[in-house]
């Protein structure tokens, strides 16, 4: 007979992309999940960048399904821009998206679960962009950097109550963050040339990883690179590899 998961989970930025995967995944294990986005097809419609708006939907997913013990934060936005030019607005933008919202997000369940004395695992969606330099893609750099910290100081600082926080940093991944870039252009065919299993990431790899880190109980403050190797080495190829 088939064994049905009773916890409960929520998914920010589960309407699409990696987020969606996640949501497909538990769903099909049995979980109760309420998807977040800022649009699209989500139980509850949430713009992380607006504290009020965290507030109120963390309180609508108390009140339908109860303290989640399981959170994935997926929302984020993309950016592309010389340091030279990138105004102080959209700097802000990509920052309060990417950094500060997820630390909302994570902020706010974990404050719900410690007043109810539920245990949970939170995991994050950084990127390898934090600790690579990627030219034209400085604000996306830092805002993944910082939020990989958040990730590591929430660890130690929750530990205590039995939440354990992680992140995940997928490599290029075919999602609608990169604007609909076809996987045969010349970009993504180079990045699947470079990288050791031969193609560019999908939704569920990440997804893959997001749901297997919910469950390792002894893992927490750690960012779990998933990307096919992209990022295992230099770009300067002397080999010609490739």
């Amino acid at each position: 007979m088939e064994t049905r998961d009773a916890r409960r989970s929520v998914v920010v930025g589960g309407a699409s992309g990696i987020g969606a995967a996640v949501v497909d995944r538990q769903r099909r294990a049995g979980l109760t999940v309420v998807s977040w986005d800022v649009r699209g097809d989500a139980d509850v419609e949430c713009d992380v960048a607006d504290p009020a708006s965290v507030d109120r939907s963390i309180e609508e997913t108390v009140d339908r399904i109860g303290v989640p013990e399981l959170v994935t934060v997926t929302a984020g936005v993309g950016h592309s821009g010389m340091l030279l030019d990138v105004t102080p607005d959209e700097w802000d933008r990509v920052m309060g998206i990417n950094t500060r919202g997820p630390m909302l997000v994570m902020r706010g369940f974990a404050r719900a679960m410690i007043d109810a004395g539920v245990p949970g695992s939170i995991v994050a969606t950084s990127s390898v962009s934090a600790r690579l330099a990627d030219p034209t893609m400085g604000a996306y750099c830092a805002s993944k950097a910082a939020l990989s910290m958040v990730v590591a100081v929430a660890a130690a600082e929750w530990g205590r109550h039995g939440i354990r926080v992680n992140a995940v940093g997928p490599g290029v991944t075919n999602t609608p963050m990169l604007g609909g870039v076809p996987e045969e252009s010349k970009w993504l065919t180079a990045v699947a040339r470079r990288t050791p299993l031969g193609r560019v990431g999908q939704a569920d790899d990440i997804a893959e990883v997001i749901t297997s880190l919910h469950e390792l109980g002894w893992v927490t403050g750690k960012v779990v690179e998933c990307d096919g190797g992209l990022a295992g080495h230099s770009p300067i190829d002397p080999m010609g590899l490739g």
